[in-house]
């Protein structure tokens, strides 16, 4: 049986957290380790004046390609360490895109960085790493960093 560990990233501390452990574990297992961003779509936004439709198109290029380039150095950090490990950006809601990842790839684990909010920063920032545990379709380690 082939392992597949999956990796989300949002490039915070507690991110980087999740990431040394992730790798940490695909070495164990000799996994393959696959780490995500997801970027959120560029919206619209009415006001003052007229925003071309290609204007979005390179603002969610420049982001995409600014996600990208993060995603090439924590890949490059994995392969330093022996892991055969890909990248992928992905677009949408970022706990449904991840659990979604997960699920078409088949993975064996996920493991994502948790900020550790509590009370009202949990209620209105919401929290990506409880929606996962909740809706994925593989186990979940959650760490806390940051």
């Amino acid at each position: 049986m082939t392992h597949r560990i999956v990796h989300p990233s949002d490039f915070s501390k507690a991110s980087g957290a999740a990431f040394k452990k992730a790798i940490e574990m695909a070495k164990a297992q000799k996994a393959e380790l696959m780490i995500v961003h997801v970027v959120s779509p560029v919206i619209p936004v009415a006001g003052e004046g007229y925003i071309s439709p290609k204007t979005y198109e390179e603002i969610a290029a420049s982001t995409r390609g600014s996600a990208q380039k993060q995603l090439d150095k924590l890949l490059t950090k994995a392969k330093q360490a022996g892991v055969r490990a890909k990248s992928f950006v992905l677009e949408g809601s970022a706990y449904e895109e991840i659990v979604r990842f997960a699920k078409s790839k088949h993975a064996t684990l996920l493991v994502l960085g948790t900020h550790g909010r509590s009370g009202l920063a949990k209620l209105f920032l919401g929290s990506v790493a409880s929606r996962v545990v909740t809706a994925a379709t593989c186990p979940v380690l959650t760490v806390r960093g940051g």
